[in-house]
C-alpha cells in the first residue's frame, strides 16, 4: 500500500516539474524546489491545530511515527509523501514553535479549516478559526518577518531556522481544502449549494490564490475535494439506509454530487486563472477521482485499507 502511494505522488508531483520544464524550454523537468508552503485542513495538517488546542492521542502516528505527531491519522499525510518525495524534510506547523525549523518550508494548514469564514465554534462542530483566508495572512506576516530578520543581520541569519527571502517565490505552494465546506453545507442542510454556496467558496478559494501570487508564489499544487460520502464519519451514522441512498461502494451518493458540483466549478476558475496569472504554473490535482478509484478497489489494496473502508 506504501509502495503503490509513494508512487502515485511521485507521479503527481512530476507532473508540475514538467509544467515548469515547459515554461523554460527544456528537455528535463526539475523539481529543485527549496521549500513547500502549505494551506489545508486535516488532510495535510502535521500540528496546526494540535498546537492550537488539544495535542492528538493514539492511536494517531502510531504506524510510522510511533508516537501522536499533531496529524489526525495512524501515518503520514499526502503531505509527507510530497515532501519526501522533493528531498524535503516533513512540514513543520506554522503554530507549533517548539524545536521546530523553516527553513524548507511551512505549514499552515490546521484540522477542520474552512475557505469560507466559520461561523461555527471549534468546540462545536469541530470548525477551526483558521480559515484559508487567515492562513494567507499567517504566510504574509511570516514571509515579512523572515525579510526582517535578515535584514537585520545576515551572518546569523545563515545559522538561522528561515528561509532565504529569495527562495520564497521559489517554492512549491500547495493547497487541499474545502472539504469542511461542503460538511458545513450538509450539516445546515443548504438548499441553495449550487447556486450560492459553492460560487462564494470557489471565488474565495480563487481570491486567496491570487493574493499568494501577488505575494511573490509561482507555483501551486491545488487538490479538489475527496468524496466526502464515502467518509466513514458519515457513512457510519446510516445502519439502515433507504434504496438509493448509498452507491455500490456504500458510499453516500448524494454528499459525493455536492463533491463533484464543487470539484466541477473549481476547475473551470482554475483553468481561468491559468490565462490570468501568466507567470503561475498551476497543477490541478484530481483527489476525488485518486481517492474514489482506491476505495472502490479496497480488496485489492491490502486488509488494512479494507478494514478502514469498513468502519
Amino acid at each position: 500500500m506504501e509502495f503503490s502511494t509513494i508512487l502515485f505522488f511521485g507521479t503527481l508531483v512530476s507532473s508540475v516539474c514538467t509544467v515548469k520544464a515547459a515554461e523554460k524550454m527544456t528537455d528535463l523537468p526539475t523539481c529543485n524546489y527549496p521549500a513547500i508552503y502549505n494551506f489545508g485542513d486535516s488532510n495535510s495538517d502535521t500540528g496546526g491545530i494540535a498546537a492550537a488546542f488539544y495535542p492528538m492521542a493514539a492511536p494517531c502516528g502510531e504506524t510510522y511515527f510511533h508516537r501522536p505527531a499533531g496529524r489526525g491519522s495512524d501515518g503520514r499525510l499526502i503531505i509527507d509523501f510530497i515532501a519526501d518525495y522533493l528531498g524535503l524534510p516533513y512540514l513543520s506547523s506554522y503554530l507549533d514553535s517548539i524545536g521546530t525549523s523553516y527553513q524548507h518550508g511551512a505549514n499552515f494548514a490546521t484540522g477542520g479549516a474552512t475557505i469560507m469564514r466559520p461561523n461555527e465554534s471549534w468546540f462545536e462542530n469541530g470548525e477551526s478559526p483558521f480559515p484559508l483566508e487567515i492562513q494567507v495572512e499567517h504566510y504574509s506576516q511570516f514571509k515579512e518577518r523572515t525579510a526582517y530578520f535578515y535584514n537585520q543581520d545576515k551572518a546569523d541569519y545563515v545559522g538561522s531556522r528561515l528561509p532565504k527571502p529569495e527562495d520564497f517565490s521559489k517554492a512549491l505552494f500547495t493547497l487541499d481544502i474545502g472539504q469542511n465546506d461542503i460538511a458545513a453545507a450538509i450539516r445546515k442542510k443548504s438548499i441553495e449549494f449550487q447556486q450560492v454556496t459553492v460560487p462564494n467558496i470557489v471565488s474565495q478559494f480563487t481570491a486567496q490564490i491570487r493574493d499568494l501570487y501577488n505575494k511573490g508564489a509561482r507555483t501551486f499544487w491545488i487538490h479538489n475535494t475527496g468524496p466526502i460520502g464515502c467518509l466513514p464519519i458519515s457513512t457510519i451514522k446510516f445502519r439502515d439506509p433507504p434504496p438509493g441512498y448509498l452507491d455500490e461502494h456504500g458510499c453516500i451518493e448524494s454528499q459525493n454530487d455536492m463533491a463533484r458540483h464543487s470539484n466541477k466549478q473549481l476547475k473551470v476558475e482554475i483553468v481561468k486563472l491559468r490565462t490570468e496569472l501568466s507567470a503561475a504554473a498551476i497543477v490541478y490535482v484530481d483527489m476525488y477521482r485518486a481517492k474514489y478509484e482506491l476505495i472502490s478497489n479496497a480488496k485489492n489494496e491490502g486488509n488494512y485499507f479494507q478494514h478502514a473502508t469498513e468502519v
